[in-house]
């Protein structure tokens, strides 16, 4: 018995599967047989290429939020001084 080497298709191939796949109103399975590709294939490359990037998201961490609470204690503070100042007497 001899073992098929897996196929190897390139990040066009698989970026146009998924966009077909998902714009397709056909079954995935039905869709992955007239591509030549096994169904299992096609829904790994679904949940791969469907998925958002973290990295074109602004992620919020905890430091990120300290510098804004540090940013806006400034500010309020200049607020006040700014307040303090309009609400001395003149002469």
């Amino acid at each position: 018995m001899s073992q098929e080497k897996p196929k190897t298709y390139t990040a066009e191939f698989r970026a146009s599967a998924v966009k077909l796949a998902n714009e397709s109103d056909n079954p995935i399975a039905q869709t992955a047989r007239g591509l030549g590709v096994n169904e299992n294939t096609l829904h790994t490359w679904i949940k791969k290429y469907s998925r958002p990037m973290l990295q074109d998201k602004a992620i919020r961490t905890d430091e990120h939020l300290y510098e804004e609470l540090r940013r806006l204690k400034k500010e309020n503070a200049s607020l006040i001084e700014e307040r303090d100042l309009l609400l001395v007497p003149c002469g």
